[in-house]
């Protein structure tokens, strides 16, 4: 395997730092990529986190699968890991770049465009000709918390093969967005999961936990790693609406990410701030809540929950 004009053997393990540009103070910006390489030739699985420099999840359940050794006993095969893409997001407490862009919608990139463009460059053009799948961490955005889930390209039977090796607690079908690593991926024959779990600058030890869970059951579902898959149920959706706001005011929820809720059910109640009037939320149809808006104070119109159906 060549990664950045470096070889890396079956059976060794590298770190590659990849410099994808500098800022106005003269810092440079590297990814840097840790290649485990099993003796015996398999597949190659990329794992990553940190697209988003502010969902700090993602990055704790890479970090966490290299801190246990996950990857340094690969049956066949090889991982490619990178615990954070998103550097300068990730100093900064920001999903996207200096430019405002967002690297998951900057796909394949330009090595001579905007720094989110040559962050996506770096990652079509060096990483994933090397992969044959991939597992993308993320969270909620901004206030937004996400129930573990699991989704993948609707109509790809290898990628749902996948999301139910992962065995999240949610398994979601739709189509990949355009411009995302995982449509570009895809568009390349490369199926690649995207989960979701907690929320932006917050640990969630359970959406970690369940992170770290799948990206071992998918390395045994390859044959990456010894053991069997142990059954374990997931709920599937194709379907999925948000509740918004009916107005604005400060927000108390009464019902969270992980509840089933039906038509009429009482979701939470918003009121101004003078105590003289409160208006409830209801759901609108028989189905499963897998975010939440944590936001104490919103605005007519924002999303207050994500329902699949």
């Amino acid at each position: 395997m060549k990664l950045f004009s470096k070889t890396i053997e079956p059976g060794e393990n590298q770190e590659i730092r990849i410099p994808v540009g500098r800022l106005p103070s003269d810092t440079s910006i590297a990814i840097r990529t840790f290649i485990y390489r099993s003796k015996n030739p398999g597949p190659t699985c990329l794992v990553m986190g940190g697209v988003h420099g502010d969902e700090i999840n993602g990055v704790e359940i890479v970090r966490r699968a290299m801190q246990e050794k996950v990857f340094e006993n690969l049956k066949c095969g090889s991982v490619i890991a990178i615990p954070l893409v998103n550097v300068y997001g990730f100093i900064n407490f920001s999903r996207d770049l200096p430019d405002g862009k967002d690297v998951n919608r900057s796909f394949p990139g330009n090595r001579s465009g905007s720094l989110a463009s040559r962050v996506a460059y770096t990652v079509s053009k060096h990483i994933i000709p090397l992969i044959d799948f991939g597992l993308d961490f993320h969270t909620g955005g901004k206030s937004i918390h996400n129930y573990p889930q699991v989704r993948f390209s609707v109509g790809h039977k290898e990628s749902e093969e996948m999301a139910r090796a992962f065995a999240p607690p949610i398994i979601i079908g739709n189509k990949p967005i355009p411009k995302s690593m995982r449509h570009h991926a895809l568009k390349s024959g490369k199926p690649v999961l995207v989960y979701e779990g907690g929320e932006s600058l917050r640990i969630d030890g359970f959406s970690i936990q369940r992170g770290l869970e799948g990206i071992k059951r998918v390395l045994k579902y390859k044959g990456m790693l010894d053991g069997k898959l142990a059954p374990q149920k997931s709920l599937f959706f194709e379907n999925n609406t948000w509740v918004r706001a009916p107005r604005s005011g400060i927000f108390e929820w009464s019902q969270s990410a992980g509840s089933f809720v039906r038509p009429g059910e009482p979701l939470g109640r918003i009121g101004d701030p003078y105590c003289r009037d409160y208006q409830t939320v209801y759901a609108k149809r028989r189905g499963f809540i897998y975010g939440h808006n944590n936001a104490p104070v919103v605005s007519l119109g924002d999303a207050l929950y994500h329902i699949a159906y």
